[in-house]
């Protein structure tokens, strides 16, 4: 929960066309071994986290009833818990820093590293689009994650605004698998907590974050490339799987209504929202509720799930890279899966005559009834989200069409 409170201005950006698996397996291996070695103990990164979390947990207090020890006890469940925390919580901001720290460089040194394509990303991104707060609630890890423990380095940084205003360049995404503590009552859940990573040499670069960046570095304890800019705990257990569409929205509101009051506290840190066109490397992603990060990778591990994406070792994946590119076998290539569409008959045949589809969209998460045979008996399920439309076909979300390459 919560956003490194960071506002960066354009600095450079890769240009379109240039991405090559191999390259980009290189650099994630470069990446990670950086983080291995620049990110235990580092002073400067467990100062800014702890900078975050004063921020978000005193917030968080603030809007919680009673504004007492239990209401703490709440705050603490609520951010740290979810995180993986277990009681009795941390004495303050500085000692929860010191524990993000440590589970991060964990993350690094234990991580399977994945790199995802331009397309794939394109199409995660629009698929996370479709989602709302309480679908990520119905995540079954066992069955819907790709594995344990990851590190998902993306093809381009993601440009968001957190909700003092302030712009922070997602460049990666890491996972683990984490047992959830949670007090009134007291409880243990299942769960994944996902971090993010924003780029120390990204697209935006304010004079302040330059200026840190030296300091850090004259001190001899230079930032990692990937810096941990904040943590979330998504519940794991499928516990809204069963719930109706009615309660989701229900459930979805009462998170809105939580998150519009933090918001409401956290203006006197706000900053001016900079308009889109001061940014230019493309959209910027207005993270009104802060659930950006869980709607990806709830949206990434279900098209995985699902074999809209696939896994390629980059070791033995033919044609992904250039010519004397070496590939690297500890790095996993993620691309979209070119489906093969199932035999027709001919009266199915004449259908799809009829409609011929020209893009490729992806489709909300909802509710069916599927048969089992076995049981000889309709279940309830959820499915989504997917991406729907010819394999080649570009890219639609709303009004927009993105051109991407498999």
């Amino acid at each position: 929960m919560g956003k490194a409170s960071r506002s960066k201005r354009e600095r450079s950006r890769e240009k379109a066309g240039q991405w090559t698996a191999a390259g980009a397996a290189r650099a994630a291996k470069r990446m990670k071994d950086d983080g291995l070695l620049a990110l235990p103990g580092n002073p400067w990164v467990r100062a800014s986290l702890a900078a975050n979390l004063n921020n978000v947990m005193g917030e968080l207090f603030s809007v919680l009833p009673g504004g007492d020890e239990s209401a703490w006890d709440l705050a603490c469940a609520m951010l740290l818990g979810k995180q993986g925390v277990r009681p009795p919580w941390p004495s303050g901001p500085q000692a929860a820093a010191d524990w993000q720290t440590r589970q991060a460089a964990d993350l690094f040194r234990e991580a399977e590293v994945l790199v995802v394509s331009p397309a794939a990303h394109a199409a995660v991104m629009a698929a996370a689009a479709t989602l709302e707060p309480a679908d990520v609630s119905t995540l079954r890890r066992e069955q819907d994650v790709v594995m344990p423990v990851g590190l998902l380095v993306l093809p381009e940084p993601v440009v968001t605004v957190n909700r003092a205003g302030s712009l922070s360049d997602t460049a990666a995404f890491g996972w683990q698998f984490i047992v959830q503590h949670q007090v009134q009552p007291t409880a243990t859940y299942p769960g994944v907590r996902v971090t993010t990573f924003m780029d120390r040499d990204g697209p935006v670069q304010p004079v302040e974050w330059q200026l840190a960046l030296a300091q850090a570095r004259a001190s001899g304890s230079p930032l990692p490339r990937l810096v941990p800019d904040g943590m979330y705990g998504m519940r794991g257990d499928g516990c809204f799987a069963d719930e109706s569409a009615e309660r989701l929205a229900e459930l979805t509101a009462e998170h809105r209504r939580l998150q519009s009051a933090l918001n409401e506290v956290a203006q006197w840190r706000a900053e001016p929202v900079p308009e889109v066109g001061e940014w230019g490397g493309g959209e910027q992603i207005v993270d009104t509720y802060d659930d950006f990060a869980c709607r990806y990778m709830f949206a990434f591990w279900r098209l995985a799930a699902q074999g809209v994406m696939v896994t390629h070792p980059t070791e033995s994946s033919a044609g992904i890279g250039q010519v004397g590119e070496p590939y690297d076998p500890e790095v996993r290539v993620i691309r979209l899966a070119r489906q093969v569409p199932a035999p027709r008959t001919g009266e199915q045949t004449e259908a799809a005559r009829a409609r011929v589809y020209h893009h490729r969209w992806p489709v909300r998460m909802h509710k069916v009834r599927q048969w089992y045979p076995s049981a000889q008996e309709h279940r309830v399920i959820w499915r989504g989200p997917y991406i729907k439309g010819p394999a080649d076909a570009p890219l639609m979300v709303g009004e927009k069409v993105y051109v991407v390459d498999n």
